[in-house]
Parts: structure tokens; sequence; C-alpha cells
């Protein structure tokens, strides 16, 4: 049986926080870099090319699905990638170069994950981020594949692999969120608010 995403009051409480944050003026935390150009990597990407290999505690996730489910609701691109760890190619993705106003979504659970005003070009190919939407959203685990050490991140709701995190981006975190496409779902700025409305509406009705 398919397990339905949980809009629990934390969740509900935390879209409609940021539903109506995004309607203000942004704060300076939420700015870009300075020099945007400064944040694009000149050396290798292959660190972000690389699939992952790391045991994700699927014990904790709140949506759980079987596999025939997980195939059912992904693509096969999709399901390469979030379910087993894969990675697509970089510049031949659904948005590594998007720039529309909104917010990126789980592509397993639909879990707001990421902010098109945190996103940034970085110069590798895949979509980068400096901060995640909402940091318990994200979930980390150490990835030692391929003779290197790197953090994978992965959807804390689903489970879902997304890609790593690396510590060479922009202010002010420093950090790069280097993200498949084919692990999120985009909704505009407007169809968020929407969507956002019609789960707290459905949870009220249970």
């Amino acid at each position: 049986m398919t397990c339905r995403l949980p809009v629990v009051g934390a969740f509900i409480a935390t879209s409609f926080l940021f539903a109506v944050s995004t309607m203000s003026t942004p704060s300076p935390e939420d700015a870009p870099a300075a020099d945007p150009a400064a944040c694009k990597i000149d050396g290798p990407v292959s660190a972000c090319g690389l699939p992952s290999h790391v045991v994700i505690d699927l014990r904790k996730a709140k949506v759980r699905r079987t596999e025939a489910e997980w195939r059912a609701r992904l693509t096969p691109l999709q399901y390469r990638v979030a379910r087993e760890q894969g990675t697509e190619p970089p510049f031949r993705n659904a948005y590594f170069d998007h720039k529309r106003d909104g917010v990126y979504l789980c592509v397993g659970c639909d879990v707001p994950l990421f902010d098109s005003r945190h996103k940034y070009d970085s110069g590798t190919g895949w979509p980068s981020f400096w901060k995640p939407l909402q940091a318990e959203f994200v979930g980390e685990a150490r990835d030692t594949s391929h003779g290197m050490l790197r953090i994978e991140t992965h959807c804390a709701v689903c489970g879902s692999h997304l890609g790593h995190v690396f510590d060479d981006g922009p202010r002010p975190t420093g950090l790069r969120y280097c993200i498949n496409s084919a692990s999120l779902r985009f909704l505009t700025r407007a169809e968020y608010g929407a969507w956002v409305t019609e789960k707290a509406a459905a949870e009220k009705t249970e």
C-alpha cells in the first residue's frame, strides 16, 4: 500500500510560513552572492558526476513504498537517480539552467526542498543551491565510494537520493548543494502557494 505524504502539523505549518515569507521582501541572507563568477567551479567536477553508494536508514522515512509503487510513480531516469543513487549527465538535464521563480519539490514525496532564490550557476551542469529550503527535509550521509569522501544528500522524508553537498559554494553559507534534476519537481511561486492551500484544506477535512 502506498503511504500518503503525512501532511501533518509541522509540515503544514512550515509550508504556510514559507508561502507567506515568499511574498515578503527577501532578507539579506536570501540575497545572491555579490560576485556570481566567483562561485563557478573551475576544476574537475567528477565528484558530482559519480553515483553514490551509501546506506540510507529508511526506517526513519515517513513515506514508504514498495519497489513496484516506486517504479509506477517515477520515470526510469527518476527511479535510477532517486532510488538507485544514480547520476544524470551534466548540462543535459531539466533544471541546470532553469531560471524560473518558484520551489523545487522532492520527486518521490512532494516535500519542498529548495527555493529558486537560493539557486546559482556553479558551472557544473547540475542545479546548484547554497542552502535547502528547510534543513530538516534534507538528510546527509557519508559517502566513501570511488575512493573519495563526499557528503551524499537525500530527502529526509522518503529517502530519495538528491545529490551531494560540497563546501565550495557562495556566501553566506559557503555550501554547494549539487542536485540531480531527476530528483526534483518544480512549481512556480503561484503554483506552490495554491498547492499549500490545497494541502491545508485537505488536512482540515480529515
